[in-house]
């Protein structure tokens, strides 16, 4: 039983009488009649939750205390915040049309972890100020530091080979620089340059520098290359060898000829468990993926590469060769659609098929010059809906967006930045069945902060960071879709971060109490 739990179930034995609070200074908060759900996974008991300053101080059925406000649960679920270990929203927040945090707070997230696939700034106190200046932000924020980061500030010259010696070390002082700075772990993209030129053992040296954890989009969630087994194999042996907690970031298996793997990976991952190694694995749950068309297309080749083979006919014909065997992987054209980028000016919606049959080319040829123009991003369709549904199915499965924060224009991206934990709720738990909501909020809010080390956050019990959200989980919905993926999340009636309201009966209050959290 769960220390909330407890708590409650003494406080029932007293025949359902009023509950006085300790304490008589008067709460902030009182949250009356809800279901609370206390993130570990148990069921639902009906209680009053107490908040005082930015601290849960109660948790108990009928309490008897006067509070600044009261709301009415009116038979809601009464939930930790969601929490999102793998966002790429930080960008956004340093814009200050985006520091309210609205398409975020819509979807019930009180606490995003950014830097994810090796990315973002190696001065993370320099990060930190950038997100803390200006008012803040409208959520927590935790930093990982990125190990393509640090690759690109440590070495000289080319990217294609080992570090040296002197490199190495130098990004090891890098990574122990980030964790005096406040950063829980390492990530990595190894499908991406430069990490996918370096080797396992460099990894293990920086997961090992970092501890915590280390979160990595894998080498190849496919078939490009090494395959997706050995690809998540990997993973396992950086967390067992560097003694961190291993996460596969957004787990899938990617293109037809991988479908069904999933059973395959699983079975990696519970036998790594079983011998004592800490993985685990996030998902956003959609069968489409997104990233640029050169890294789906020509991974590990540039634009300039692009066009350096296209200039002769043998080359381009191989090189053409190897784009139309990517295609196949992902799908086939018909499930490349393009999102946005400076390549494809216009052209947001439409999958490769149809602009190659507009210009009278090929696919492949249209996805290269595509790229050669300047690229695009893409949303690309193919993953198996039995695979999304076996992974998420997994206790050590977190939920996740890979997402961002944006203001609506003309680009159509991937909807999961706005619709992800809704759409968690709404369709694979309401309309699906294929998880219970005692299980979805669990992986949303206690499982996150147990892997990534966050201290009294993920639960709704006295003592917690009053991190909270209201909702009818029959009324939770993800608006945003492929077609309008800009639609902001509905359902989640209040969302409270650090005991202050930020949304209130779905209205957003301007509230900024985010707090970018040290390890």
């Amino acid at each position: 039983m769960s220390r909330a739990l407890a708590i409650v179930a003494v406080f029932m034995g007293l025949g359902g009488a009023a509950i006085p609070v300790p304490n008589q200074a008067p709460l902030d908060i009182l949250i009356k009649g809800g279901r609370v759900l206390d993130g570990s996974g148990n069921p639902w008991v009906r209680a009053d939750v107490g908040i005082r300053g930015d601290r849960i101080v109660l948790v108990a059925p009928n309490a008897a205390a006067a509070a600044t406000l009261v709301i009415d649960a009116k038979d809601r679920i009464v939930a930790p915040g969601f929490m999102d270990p793998h966002s790429h929203a930080l960008g956004g927040l340093t814009n200050p049309q985006l520091r309210d945090a609205r398409s975020l707070i819509a979807q019930g997230l009180t606490l995003v972890i950014g830097n994810p696939d090796g990315g973002g700034p190696t001065n993370l106190a320099s990060q930190r100020a950038s997100i803390e200046a200006d008012g803040g932000v409208g959520v927590n924020v935790a930093l990982v530091i990125g190990h393509a980061s640090v690759r690109r500030a440590a070495m000289t010259g080319s990217q294609e080979r080992a570090p040296t010696a002197a490199e190495l070390d130098q990004m090891r002082a890098l990574v122990r620089q980030a964790v005096a700075d406040g950063a829980f772990g390492l990530s990595s993209g190894l499908f991406y340059e430069p990490g996918r030129y370096s080797k396992t053992e460099e990894v293990i040296a920086l997961a090992r520098e970092a501890g915590g954890v280390y979160t990595s989009h894998v080498r190849d969630e496919g078939d490009y290359d090494v395959g997706v087994v050995a690809s998540i194999d990997e993973v396992i042996r950086i967390a067992d060898e560097a003694r961190v907690r291993g996460v596969v970031s957004h787990m899938k298996a990617l293109g037809p000829d991988n479908w069904g793997k999933s059973a395959q990976l699983i079975a990696h991952i519970e036998a790594a468990r079983a011998r004592g190694v800490e993985v685990f694995a996030d998902q956003y749950p959609y069968e489409a993926s997104s990233t640029s068309l050169g890294a789906a297309v020509m991974p590990g080749e540039s634009g300039a590469d692009a066009r350096e083979a296209m200039a002769g006919p043998e080359s381009k014909r191989i090189f053409l060769g190897r784009v139309k065997e990517n295609i196949r992987r992902r799908g086939g054209p018909k499930s490349i659609v393009i999102a946005s980028g400076g390549g494809a000016p216009g052209l947001a919606g439409k999958n490769l098929e149809e602009i190659a049959a507009s210009r009278g080319v090929t696919p492949e040829q249209a996805a290269a010059d595509i790229v050669i123009a300047g690229g695009a991003s893409i949303v690309s369709f193919n993953m198996s809906e039995k695979d999304i549904e076996a992974i998420m199915r997994q206790p050590w499965t977190m939920g996740s967006s890979d997402g961002g924060i944006s203001l609506p224009g003309p680009s159509l991206p991937h909807p999961r930045s706005n619709g992800a934990f809704p759409r968690r709720i709404g369709v694979y738990v309401r309309e699906r069945k294929v998880i219970t909501l005692e299980q979805a909020v669990r992986t949303m809010t206690s499982l996150t902060a147990r892997v990534f080390g966050f201290v009294d956050r993920g639960e709704i019990r006295p003592g917690a960071f009053a991190d909270v959200v209201i909702f009818d989980p029959a009324k939770v919905v993800d608006t945003a879709t492929y077609a309008k993926p800009h639609e902001i999340a509905q359902g989640i009636d209040w969302v409270i971060v650090n005991g202050q309201v930020e949304r209130k009966e779905g209205e957003f209050t301007g509230v900024r109490a985010g707090r970018v959290l040290r390890r």
